[in-house]
């Protein structure tokens, strides 16, 4: 008996490529992000406005990225969709 091999993903490759020609992204992005530099406790508090005021069950809320800069702040960039639907 022979194990079949994958799916050929030919049709999937046709479909990404129409997509990709009818909505050029041109670098936007659905996302919303903010960046903010705070002092420690106050970014900890901005976070967690964000994820109280966007929940991440419905706005994919994250802390996109973040460092720690000169002294005790953080620089950090919160990312969200722009509505719930």
């Amino acid at each position: 008996m022979r194990i079949p091999g994958p799916p050929p993903l030919d049709g999937l490759r046709n479909r990404i490529f129409r997509y990709r020609q009818e909505h050029p992204a041109g670098g936007k992005s659905e996302f919303v992000r903010e960046t903010f530099c705070l002092s420690r406790p106050e970014a900890r508090e901005k976070a967690r406005e964000w994820f109280d005021e966007f929940p991440k069950a419905a706005y994919w809320t994250e802390v996109e990225s973040w460092r720690q800069v000169d002294g005790d702040r953080i620089e950090f960039t919160m990312r969200r969709l722009p509505s719930a639907d």
